[in-house]
């Protein structure tokens, strides 16, 4: 009889663990206040994407004169032309012109040397200065 009680004891306990066993409706509750959550979680929200902001504007604030727009947007593309350009003098298509270049807060220094093309670019607003020098390929 012993012996009959240990086989059915697996599933005596099978059958109260299944009995115990309840399942309930899962509901989708919006956190976001956009998307129907509570209202209160708008500051809190808010608070944390701030917290995360990883891109900030270093406290310079667009530029409303049109004029100071006009010299950065001329000096981009003049800065674009001349890396165009020392791109294409690399690679054999043209000549770049060695000297001096002033491009608005920029001096640019280019020479060619034995090592090869040697450009140093100096920003005289902040004194910082960069030195590249790109080797010639033959």
């Amino acid at each position: 009889m012993r012996k009959k009680i240990f086989h059915f004891l697996p599933i005596i306990i099978f059958i109260f663990i299944c009995s115990s066993a309840s399942a309930q409706q899962l509901i989708y509750q919006p956190v976001n206040p956009s998307f129907g959550g509570s209202p209160l979680n708008g500051n809190w929200m808010l608070a944390q994407a701030q917290a995360q902001d990883k891109l900030t504007d270093g406290g310079q604030e667009a530029s409303l004169d049109p004029f100071s727009d006009f010299q950065a947007n001329l000096n981009r593309q003049i800065l674009s032309q001349l890396s165009r350009r020392i791109v294409d003098q690399i690679f054999g298509e043209s000549d770049l012109t060695e000297g001096t270049f002033e491009i608005g807060n920029f001096i640019i220094d280019i020479n060619q040397g034995v090592d090869g093309l040697s450009l140093r670019l100096f920003d005289t607003l902040t004194g910082n200065e960069t030195t590249i020098i790109i080797p010639t390929i033959n």
